[in-house]
């Protein structure tokens, strides 16, 4: 096997585990302590009874959690809007209904 290729490869591959170790482990987070993070992070609060259908970021009971509503304007689930926004939006409501 041609060495410059063998040393090219192991070299992308190192560098890509070092890239990989440096980056947060969100996969293994409980994906509603994901979107409460971002939520505090980013000055977002829950609107629900807006989102498409499949286009929830989570629900009140009713799924698990992001892109699980069966239906649009779903009133157990939620989008991340920013503070005040979801007021301004026909339907919209700070609270599961």
């Amino acid at each position: 096997m041609n060495r410059s290729l063998v040393t090219a490869t192991l070299a992308a591959a190192l560098g890509l585990a070092g890239v990989a170790a440096t980056q947060p482990v969100r996969a293994a987070m409980d994906p509603k302590a994901a979107t409460m993070e971002k939520m505090t992070k980013e000055h977002l609060e829950k609107c629900y009874g807006v989102a498409a259908k499949a286009r929830n970021d989570c629900a009140a009971g009713v799924h698990s959690c992001a892109g699980q509503s069966t239906m649009d304007r779903d009133p157990a689930s939620f989008v991340l809007l920013p503070k005040g926004d979801c007021g301004k939006i026909a339907g919209g409501t700070m609270a599961a209904m």
